[in-house]
């Protein structure tokens, strides 16, 4: 009796340990909204960067004061840890309203001269219901810069915005 009780939890062990190992991908979009803090959509395939993502917006929120609204910036990430769809890098970007930060990441297009155009048009797309009414500080804008720079250093992530981008 014990030792099939002990073979059970043995088992048990095994198994929970090997479905941790293997990290889950979804093949559908992601949408996560803490109220008041931020508001994050990830496309198919792109869920594992919620570490990276939700760690910037930590960072953010700790850095300073969140009034105002921040046009978007774009960012292409180079995340070992994110497989995206047929890519070696996905695109982020990142604006505030209203104190709130929106941010969304997206797998590129096919071509990368796309890439600027691709990810503007998407986040046009989800901040349409979120008009900028008090544009920030440009020291807000360079803030929310140095914070995804920082946030990716250290975690072996590269970052480059997409304006950079030649």
């Amino acid at each position: 009796m014990g030792e099939s009780l002990l073979l059970i939890t043995l088992i048990t062990l095994i198994i929970l340990t090997i479905r941790r190992a293997k990290p889950v991908v979804l093949d559908n979009p992601l949408v996560i909204a803490r109220p008041g803090q931020y508001h994050l959509t990830f496309a198919s395939q792109l869920n594992q960067a919620q570490r990276f993502v939700e760690a910037v917006a930590a960072q953010f929120r700790e850095s300073g004061e969140q009034s105002g609204d921040l046009t978007a910036q774009y960012f292409e990430v180079r995340d070992p840890k994110v497989q995206p769809k047929d890519a070696d890098h996905y695109l982020l970007a990142i604006a505030q309203r209203d104190g709130i930060l929106y941010i969304q990441a997206i797998n590129p297009p096919q071509q990368l001269a796309d890439n600027l155009k691709a990810v503007r048009e998407f986040s046009e797309k989800q901040l349409a219901s979120h008009p900028m009414a008090n544009e920030g500080h440009e020291a807000q804008f360079a803030r929310l810069t140095k914070t995804v720079e920082s946030v990716a250093a250290a975690s072996n992530i590269a970052v480059v915005r997409l304006s950079e981008v030649g």
